[in-house]
């Protein structure tokens, strides 16, 4: 009876998470470059039962029972890196990179991810999807936190003003003659797993092979869209379906919980009663 109420709690505590995964990912259907993230359920080892104090293994050739399973839990959180949809705005600033083809891990079949490079509040290297860029007041590009956003050479990019123009490779023009500037930087990340979630869409990458630059190279391809932004890749239809099945399988888990409690409070206080 307790293993059972280790089963049910630890149902209950995985679709517990597995809600607040979906609740985040519809909580940011319209964050530009936003990627929902998908979560894995695993079950605990089983438990290998065997009949010990009885003639189980004289009847049957062995004490082995069987197994017995342990419950669930929810082993990660993973962002998904497919391309959300392209949406016109107008404003000079947003810059919206469409993923073309990319490198593919042989061994594992995963394919690697594009992203722009910005400089975090402490210095450090970060990256993101969210194009919804701005200027600020040094005339420096930024994101809408006021992260600088990088070039290919690793190098903040200061237009000056709004009067810019970013073709379809990156590179950034200036003036009545639209002279070059410099080129937006496009990393390639090898493995998107290695991916960490920072918040503001910012991305933290953990992996032991470095990102290289896109630009100029031929192994990815990809273009940059101004005026445009890549919308969040979350089916909010298909995100609240998943969330009342979740909500659906915690209440049976919770009522069955309930049932083992009320067959404890009965075996302790009637059935255990003394006399």
């Amino acid at each position: 009876m307790l293993r059972g109420l280790h089963t049910t709690a630890s149902a209950m505590i995985a679709q517990q998470r597995r809600q607040e995964m979906l609740t985040d990912n519809l909580a940011n259907a319209n964050t530009p470059g936003f990627k929902a993230d998908q979560g894995s359920l695993r079950t605990f080892p089983n438990m290998l039962i065997q009949a010990t104090g009885t003639d189980h293994s004289r009847r049957f050739g062995s004490n082995h029972v069987g197994e017995l399973a342990t419950g669930v839990y929810m082993q990660e959180r993973t962002p998904d890196f497919t391309q959300g949809d392209i949406q016109e705005t107008g404003n000079v600033t947003d810059l919206a990179l469409l993923q073309g083809n990319v490198p593919v891990n042989e061994e594992t079949g995963q394919a690697a991810t594009l992203l722009y490079t910005v400089e975090s509040d402490d210095g450090t290297i970060r990256y993101t999807r969210n194009g919804n860029f701005t200027v600020d007041g040094a005339g420096f590009l930024t994101t809408s936190q006021g992260n600088y956003v990088l070039d290919s050479e690793g190098e903040r990019i200061n237009t000056g003003n709004e009067q810019f123009t970013v073709n379809e490779w990156g590179e950034i023009l200036t003036g009545p003659d639209q002279q070059p500037l410099t080129q937006l930087n496009v990393a390639i990340v090898p493995d998107p797993a290695q991916l960490v979630k920072e918040g503001n869409g910012l991305l933290r990458y953990e992996g032991e092979e470095p990102p290289v630059t896109a630009v100029n190279n031929d192994d990815a391809e990809y273009q940059i869209q101004q005026g445009f932004i890549e919308r969040s890749n979350v089916d909010a239809a298909r995100t609240m379906t998943e969330m009342m099945a979740t909500l659906r399988s915690f209440e049976a888990n919770q009522r069955m919980l309930q049932s083992y409690d009320k067959s404890m409070e009965r075996a302790v206080n009637d059935v255990g009663r003394i006399g």
